[in-house]
């Protein structure tokens, strides 16, 4: 009878937050769309890897310097791409972390993002732990067994809202930064050529974003890989501070770009009934950073806000370090992250421009929409 009672319990207690959430879905100025869920690596975690043995945490100032709830593990000073992208979908809170959100809270939509993540398993293990993306899928599918309880097992009642929430997936920089171009802990460089690594990469990407739509997604956005050759570990490692890239880095990440694009293409076309893909590209956006950094208030482009070294790209922040004080002018906040203000740019980018060349095929607006 208690057993009976707790189910009963949740199930009442699950469809009085479906139908708020259906009354936010419906007023002027809420969410667009029901939950929102998210998967990726440092520039999108937002505390996973908090509770982990890794050298990838940012649980400590001054990262989260300009976040209201501070170090909260974003690799930040205050909120990533995913955040802004939130808060322009109408969400009036962040999506909490998978570590720490259990219960109803689910419903909303949770991140499951971990950083030094890969597409490729061992992808990061240099840092310690991760989260990688076969884990987060399986993390999602644990959250969507939760979900079901909620709906009393009904699925073509969970598959229906699940199909209106946005999912977000932005991999592929940890197999390039920490696996093929780190010839001293890894030897992918010495099995795939760039062209068959990119190849791999989107043969077990294809695969993952596959298993997520079997688990009810529907609309899914999918980002390329930046140049990371130009990032200001890499300028740091590369050249100095001639600002010049590596091109080497870059080129072979264009390929593996390429390829999800038209892994994009396949699954809009022919690929996957009923599911919409969006692909952003994060070198075009990065490049309109720099083109236009005037008309954006950027003046620092080629180093850190915070680091050590050459560029402040040799290490990312310590502990209680001093950042610059006026972030807003930097793109990038250390080694390997942008800052807050950057990404605020490439979310309103990403979410409303009307340009193929940051979204394809369309925005994420227009998705939010259908």
């Amino acid at each position: 009878m208690g057993s009976l009672m707790k189910e009963f319990g949740l199930w009442v207690l699950g469809a009085c937050l479906l139908w708020l959430t259906g009354q936010a879905f419906s007023q002027v100025g809420g969410p667009q769309v029901p939950c929102f869920f998210i998967f990726g690596d440092s520039l999108v975690d937002n505390g996973n890897n908090n509770g982990l043995v890794t050298l990838s945490r940012a649980n400590y100032r001054p990262y989260g310097i300009d976040f209201p709830q501070g170090a909260s593990g974003r690799f930040t000073n205050g909120r990533t791409f995913v955040d802004a992208l939130a808060q322009l979908l109408g969400f009036r809170y962040n999506i909490p972390p998978f570590a720490r959100t259990r219960g109803p809270a689910i419903l909303r939509g949770v991140n499951l993002a971990s950083g030094a993540a890969g597409i490729r398993d061992e992808t990061g293990n240099n840092l310690g732990d991760h989260i990688s993306m076969n884990q987060q899928v399986s993390n999602f599918g644990s959250i969507v067994q939760q979900m079901r309880r909620y709906y009393r097992q009904d699925t073509n009642a969970l598959g229906s809202y699940l199909g209106k929430c946005i999912f977000y997936s932005g991999m592929g920089s940890n197999d390039y930064l920490n696996n093929y171009f780190m010839h001293d802990s890894y030897n992918t460089w010495t099995q795939f050529t760039p062209q068959a690594y990119a190849n791999a990469l989107i043969h077990d990407y294809s695969n993952q974003l596959t298993a997520l739509y079997n688990l009810g997604a529907r609309k899914l956005i999918v980002t390329g890989v930046g140049e990371v050759g130009c990032i200001p570990y890499e300028l740091a490692r590369f050249n100095g501070t001639s600002g010049r890239c590596n091109e080497e880095i870059n080129n072979a990440i264009k390929l593996f770009n390429s390829g999800l694009r038209k892994l994009v293409d396949r699954f809009n076309k022919a690929g996957l009934q009923g599911s919409q893909f969006v692909y952003l590209d994060s070198i075009q956006t990065a490049r309109d950073l720099i083109v236009n950094a005037q008309s954006y208030g950027f003046e620092v482009f080629d180093k850190g806000c915070c680091g050590v070294g050459r560029n402040n790209g040799q290490l990312t922040c310590l502990p209680l370090q001093q950042a610059c004080r006026d972030r807003s002018k930097y793109i990038f906040w250390d080694a390997f992250h942008p800052t807050e203000a950057a990404n605020l740019v490439t979310a309103r980018l990403a979410y409303s421009s009307r340009s193929t060349s940051y979204t394809y095929p369309i925005n994420i607006q227009q998705l939010a929409a259908l």
